[in-house]
Order: structure tokens, then C-alpha cells, then sequence
């Protein structure tokens, strides 16, 4: 077989599921009015799912729309590969990690050369005491596919296939949105108490509301190919700072499920996207990497360039956004969908105690105040990472080149190569309702009295925080039992000690996350899995109070110490 044979061959394309558009109930009984939802999210993308899948699992309804009737993309791109420990913790509270990891391919080594020489290396297990590896490369067609599966088992999601949004205006009362929406059987409309807007980039709704998002184009220019080998390299991320074979621009080299690898080359910034896509072009990429014999298919090829975003609101009103729809970074390090998947895990508890009438309306106000830093850290670690790959000015290649020659030999050299910093659940900072910010926890394998258990496992079902009581007194157990667990929405554990609350094992890590409490203190861990507080001398009175700041609790709900 000729090279130009051989370049032009591609794999047989993905066949990805498609749902039945449904006649929605509106249309069936036009004159009826119109029909009040109190969570209404625009766009079955990652986000969107998550949101809903979240909701489901807690046991909130809500009507999700998508104006296509499948996962994905057309032509199945790549496009996010990479899940970081965070978000499989949370698809493993979601039901749906056990599908990814048998799919998707587990990794923590990464490697980063310069010319031929390998100048870092980087083994993210070290840190990592969770239960989910520290990453899994899967396409994101297959996550969105099993949160569509995970959301429909749960039956609490009506979930609306070929439902393109129209128009969308505020309620002059300010209780709610009205939507267009337009489907293959005609036009409706509905009302949202909340609005969730996840339709991406390109946000319609964005548009309509004038939320300004203030864009930023890279000139930088980039070329995807996913390719099957006949023969497999290394299951580890190499990334090349100046390939010798890519005209000395930067080459990433990941694996995907079905044994497709994922392979960006940095192009020149005046490239013809169209030439640099061209089969021919992109199979003379590969052997000049690896060699003219080496034999592959090829599943998918497209350019991209790189464009930023980030709203100075997350919240209008009614209207949320999560997901690229509030913030876009450039791609290195993962932090793209791994943001969004956080933002609607963030997001969805709070929901739900607030139309479940159990917490105010300030709860939702703490959305923006804890993922918008998180979206703004991102732009700022991204843009760093870009501008290390693509210097803008001598200085910046001369400081690129400076600490690639040092990184071989000297350890803060090492820490300064940037080729995309890895995506990880960030700190929350101070806010109203955080008076001492927030840390993530990770899904530690954990013992309930005496059976195997997660923190992701105590998490599940309805929307409660944990309340891990240290080492408690008997009379200071049966207190919490008595007075706290069946009137909050909060589970209380105690770690080791005495009495009648459900006891889990001494564990010096699980401690160790905690932040090394004493004993007779509780930790409270949100729904989320962020610890974001810690009660010295604990009573049900002090737990009252903070959870009422913390969650903004209506005294309704059973709160009143």
C-alpha cells in the first residue's frame, strides 16, 4: 500500500445513539395554561447533563432541552478526553464511573520533552488517596451518553430531544423566565422558577439577556488527529514543548478508549485551517514523528484555535450559567469540561434545597461567589500555559528556553515547565456564606461500622451534608443523634468514640483531610464533598447555627436548635 493510500484510510465512523423527539405535553393540550417548571436546563451537553443527572439522583425534577437528538458532536471529534479525580468522584456518586473506567483509559504519568531529551516528569497518584484514579481519557461523547442513560433510569428528568430555544424573557414579577421552545411539531411556551443556561460558547440565551462575556481569540492554531495504531505507544501523556519533528512547535500525545490516540500538533499561525487538515498533511505529521513505516487509521481530523471568556455574572435574575456558557479557557490541563461537570455538582444541591423550600434564595447567590474565582484561576493558569507553549515576545522565548535547558538539572526549573497544569478541584475563597472557605475532599475508601464504604456512597440519595463527629463522648453522641439527625438535612457520623451514632473506622488520612480536627470536634462536609467548616467542643446548638450560614437554612425546615 502507497503512503498516499495508507494516509487517506479512516476507521469506520462512530455510530452514536439518537432518542425519539416526543410531542411534549404542551402541544397536546394547547389550550391549557402555560405550564410552570421550577427547573427548566437548556443544553444536554456535559454540563447540562451533570446538572440534571445531579438533580435526578436527589430527586428533583427537572425539564432538560436539547435541540439535537444525540450525544456529541457530528462526526464524533474528540473534543474533551480528559476526567479528572474530582469529576469521576462525582460520577461516582452519579452511578455512572463504573462505565467510564471500563471504557476510558486510567493514567498518572505524563512526560514532557524538548527536542529529543525529556526535561519532567510528573506521577499524580503520589498525592492521590481516593478511591478514582487522578485521570481517565475517554471521548466525551461516550460520558454524555452514559449520563443520558444514568438520567433516564431515574425517571425524574423530562428529558426534550429536538427542543430548540427561542425567545427567553424574565418574568415581570421576577418569580421566573418564559421560554420558547421550537420542535418539529410546532412552537410552545413554558416558565422556569430557575433558568440553567448550558448551551456552550456560543450561548443564545447570553445573547438575548445582553450578558456581556467579553471574548479573547488566540492566534495560536492547533491540529487534532485521532488515530488508531496497529502498533500502541506508552499509555502516558507525552507533551513536547519544540518537537524536532513538528518544526520545533508543541505536540501532545494522549490515548482514548477504543484505542484511539489523540494526537495535537501546534500549527503556524497563518495555517490554511483546511490545508493543515487535509489527510495527506496530517499522515506525513504522524510518520514524521514516528517513522515512515508506521501503520494507522484515521478516526477523526479537524483544526481548532483557542478562545476565551469569562462573564462577570453567573447569575441574572432567574438565570444560571454553568459550563462554557459562563466561562471558556483554552483546553491545557483538562480545566474546560472538568469545570463545568464542578460548576453543575455545585449547583444542583443547592438547587434543590432551595425548591424544595428548605434553604433561602441567597443559597443560589453562593454559586457565582464560589465558581466564578474557580472559573477566573482557570483563565489565569491557561493563559500561562499558552503563553509558555506560543511565546509573544523575545523575552518570553528566552525565558522558555532558559528553563527547559535548567529543567533536566535543577527542581525549581522543573516546577516552572508549563505545558498545561492538570486540572484539580480549587479552594473556595471567603464569601458570605464561607466565612472560611471551602476545601474539596476526596472519595476516601472508608468503614461504617465495619462495612466498606466511600465518602462519594455516604453522599448518595437525598441532599444532606456529613457531620463527622471526632472521637466523641457517649453523652456528646447520643446528643447529636437525638437532637441533630432527623430534624437537618445533614447525616452525623462519628469517627471512632462512644455511643450510639453510626461509627466509622479511625482512619489517619480521612483525619488528615479533615485538617487534622481534635477530638470532640465536627467537620462539616457540604453535599459536594467540600469540608467548610469545623466546630470546636461541637454541640447540636453551634451545628445549628452554622448550618443555617452555611446553607442559608430557612428556620422552616426544622432548624431551630
Amino acid at each position: 500500500m502507497s503512503d498516499t493510500q495508507e494516509a487517506f484510510r479512516f476507521a469506520k465512523p462512530y455510530e452514536l445513539p439518537h432518542w425519539p423527539f416526543q410531542t411534549p405535553p404542551e402541544l397536546l393540550n394547547p389550550d391549557a395554561p402555560v405550564a410552570r417548571h421550577p427547573i427548566v436546563i437548556v443544553g444536554a451537553g456535559l454540563s447540562g447533563l451533570t446538572l440534571a443527572c445531579d438533580l435526578a439522583q436527589r430527586g428533583i425534577k427537572s425539564v432538560l432541552l436539547d435541540e439535537d437528538d444525540t450525544v456529541g458532536v457530528r462526526g464524533a471529534s474528540s473534543r474533551g478526553i480528559c476526567y479528572a479525580q474530582k469529576s469521576l468522584e462525582i460520577f461516582a456518586r452519579l452511578g455512572i464511573y463504573e462505565r467510564i473506567v471500563a471504557k476510558g483509559i486510567t493514567w498518572s504519568l505524563g512526560r514532557t520533552f524538548s527536542g529529543d531529551e525529556e526535561v519532567y516528569s510528573f506521577n499524580l497518584q503520589t498525592e492521590s488517596c481516593s478511591e478514582q484514579p487522578p485521570f481517565i481519557n475517554l471521548q466525551q461523547f461516550y460520558v454524555e451518553w452514559f449520563l443520558v442513560e444514568r438520567i433516564l433510569e431515574l425517571g425524574m428528568t423530562d428529558l426534550r430531544w429536538k427542543s430548540r430555544v427561542g425567545k427567553v424573557e424574565p418574568l415581570a414579577d421576577g418569580s421566573g423566565v418564559c421560554v420558547e421552545v421550537q420542535t418539529p411539531a410546532g412552537s410552545y411556551m413554558i416558565e422556569a422558577e430557575h433558568l440553567v443556561d448550558a448551551t456552550g460558547a456560543h450561548s443564545p440565551i447570553r445573547e438575548q439577556l445582553g450578558v456581556a462575556c467579553h471574548v479573547s481569540r488566540s492566534t495560536d492554531r492547533w491540529c487534532i488527529s485521532d488515530v488508531r495504531f496497529t502498533k500502541p505507544l506508552p499509555v502516558e501523556r507525552w507533551t513536547w514543548v519544540d518537537a524536532p519533528f513538528n518544526e520545533g512547535r508543541a505536540v501532545w500525545q494522549h490515548l482514548m478508549g477504543d484505542g484511539v490516540w489523540r494526537m495535537d500538533y501546534q500549527m503556524r499561525e497563518d495555517c490554511d485551517p483546511e490545508e493543515i487538515s487535509r489527510p495527506e498533511v496530517a499522515g506525513a505529521r504522524l510518520r514524521e514523528q514516528l517513522g515512515p513505516d508506521v501503520e494507522f487509521e484515521f478516526v477523526w481530523i479537524g483544526p481548532y484555535g483557542y478562545r476565551d471568556h469569562l462573564l462577570e455574572r453567573f447569575r441574572e435574575g432567574r438565570v444560571l450559567f454553568i459550563g462554557d456558557a459562563a466561562h471558556v479557557v483554552s483546553p491545557f490541563g483538562a480545566r474546560g469540561g472538568n469545570s463545568g461537570i464542578q460548576d453543575a455538582a455545585n449547583l444542583a444541591w443547592k438547587l434543590a434545597l432551595v425548591v424544595e423550600g428548605r434553604a433561602a434564595d441567597a443559597l443560589l447567590d453562593s454559586y457565582e461567589a464560589e465558581r466564578r474565582p474557580t472559573a477566573a484561576q482557570n483563565l489565569q493558569v491557561t493563559s500561562r500555559s499558552a503563553r509558555f507553549l506560543a511565546p509573544r515576545s523575545e523575552m518570553e522565548h528566552m525565558l522558555r528556553e532558559a528553563v527547559v535547558a535548567l529543567a533536566p538539572r535543577h527542581a525549581f526549573a522543573r516546577a516552572m515547565v508549563n505545558t498545561g497544569r492538570m486540572s484539580a478541584p480549587n479552594p473556595y475563597p471567603p464569601a458570605p456564606l464561607l466565612p472560611d472557605g471551602a476545601v474539596s475532599v476526596q472519595n476516601l475508601p472508608l468503614l461504617l461500622d465495619g462495612e466498606a464504604t466511600s465518602i462519594a456512597r455516604l453522599l448518595q440519595g437525598s441532599t444532606h451534608c456529613l457531620g463527622l463527629l471526632v472521637s466523641p463522648t457517649a453523652t456528646q453522641a447520643e446528643a447529636f443523634g437525638r437532637e441533630v439527625a432527623t430534624r437537618m438535612p445533614i447525616r452525623v457520623l462519628a469517627i471512632s468514640g462512644e455511643g450510639p451514632l453510626p461509627t466509622l473506622a479511625q482512619d489517619d488520612v480521612l483525619l488528615h483531610q479533615l485538617g487534622d480536627p481534635p477530638n470532640g470536634s465536627l467537620v462539616l462536609l457540604r453535599p459536594d464533598a467540600y469540608r467548610c467548616a469545623c466546630l470546636t467542643d461541637a454541640t447540636p446548638a453551634k451545628l445549628t447555627t452554622l448550618m443555617r450560614q452555611a446553607l442559608a437554612l430557612r428556620p422552616a425546615a426544622g432548624c431551630d436548635g
